[in-house]
């Protein structure tokens, strides 16, 4: 019981420092208290987190002060969640991290939830009734955590403008596809100076090639999954180089711990698109199946030359982090536990849910931090993807 008084404890206490952070981003101390009161509620052990349980947990009479919070009182999301990323680059910033771009489902009743139809939901793994969230999360060999949010609204939204102002959305928000709004997010991380080494994504958004032109224009190296439908610049089909390769071009290598164990393929890489710098390299990145061989996934890489075949299998095997961070948001800190049917309050909702997560990976690093002090000799800080000879 001890132990779990004393992470309780640390883990309000650093709910109050990340609160600190955006503090004055309220005009009046009822707001600023009750987004205190809303994080605390949001990771704390209730079997159901509504207005009323969220409520009764602070102290408060009603839902009446949590429903302001989200819904009328004016505060802006977007500069909260500026806060909370300042927060987690001095505590977990590093120049090696990895930018992951993902979505995810919730599950919705009803038709007046902003953003919300049937349409393919990769939590349920099928067509639901639901509301799509893409996601920027920050991945580092000491923490992963979510940095950016945006919900998706379909045509069938933004295409009925009253539909969208009875949601709270402006008339400024029009139609954009996920990958623009993953646009978005890495071009905000880079403009905030985020420091970070790599980017990288599932099919749905790799497959962009004028998104991973924009990332090659700006520098930024990528492993962005693709389908063997995409074609790099000779117009073959990215399959096409990987088909003849010889046996001994293949090296089996795990891309990183899954739900049973290593995750283990069989990997080979082959060069495609010169480019006029020789110091920046194009891989076509190629994962077989141990078991079944005939399955074959596909990557395009834009890096340094001198990076290594392990390392791209790295940066490609860091995408599964984002799944963690949905995972542990939604079971710890309410990222999916909300009543908010309008545009502006599910930014709110997720800003502070994330706000919440955020604490937790900090407490977590330095949990690590403490053990490998007392564990591992004196060394030199490693990279957070080192470098290997393979």
């Amino acid at each position: 019981m001890g132990g779990v008084l004393a992470s309780a404890r640390l883990w309000d206490g650093e709910l109050s420092v990340v609160h600190e952070r955006f503090v004055h981003r309220f005009n009046r101390e009822e707001p600023r208290q009750s987004a205190l009161a809303y994080m605390r509620g949001l990771t704390a052990p209730l079997e159901r987190k509504n207005g009323w349980t969220l409520a009764e947990e602070a102290g408060h009479a009603g839902p009446d002060r949590i429903h302001r919070l989200l819904n009328r009182i004016e505060w802006d999301a977007d500069e909260v969640l500026g806060d909370v990323r300042d927060y987690v680059v001095e505590h977990l910033g590093d120049r090696n991290a990895i930018l992951i771009i993902d979505d995810t489902g919730f599950l919705k009743k009803g038709t007046r939830s902003a953003g919300v139809q049937r349409q393919y939901s990769g939590t349920a793994g099928r067509t639901e009734n639901s509301q799509i969230g893409v996601f920027l999360a920050y991945a580092t060999r000491r923490g992963r955590t979510l940095i950016d949010r945006r919900l998706y609204l379909p045509m069938s939204w933004t295409g009925d403008r009253d539909r969208c102002r009875q949601a709270g959305t402006d008339d400024s928000v029009t139609f954009e596809t996920k990958v623009a709004m993953a646009k978005a997010m890495v071009r905000r991380a880079i403009r905030d100076r985020i420091p970070f080494g790599w980017v990288t994504a599932d099919a749905a958004y790799g497959y962009s090639k004028g998104w991973r032109f924009e990332l090659e224009q700006a520098d930024v190296f990528h492993v962005m999954a693709t389908t063997r439908h995409d074609t790099v610049v000779t117009r073959w089909s990215i399959d096409h180089p990987v088909h003849d390769l010889p046996r001994q071009k293949w090296k089996r290598r795990s891309c990183g711990p899954g739900a049973h164990g290593p995750r283990v393929y069989d990997w080979a890489r082959v060069e495609v698109r010169p480019w006029h710098r020789e110091d920046r390299r194009h891989w076509v990145i190629a994962r077989r199946s141990v078991r079944r061989p005939e399955e074959i996934s596909y990557y395009i890489a834009y890096c340094p030359t001198e990076t290594t075949l392990d390392e791209l299998i790295s940066v490609a095997g860091s995408r599964w982090a984002v799944e963690d961070c949905f995972q542990s948001a939604k079971q710890e800190c309410g990222l999916d536990d909300y009543q908010v049917r309008r545009y502006p309050g599910w930014h709110r909702h997720m800003t502070l849910a994330m706000a919440a997560h955020a604490c937790l990976t900090v407490l977590q690093a330095r949990e690590l931090d403490t053990e490998k002090a007392e564990t591992d000799p004196p060394s030199s800080s490693p990279s957070a993807f080192p470098r290997s000879d393979a």
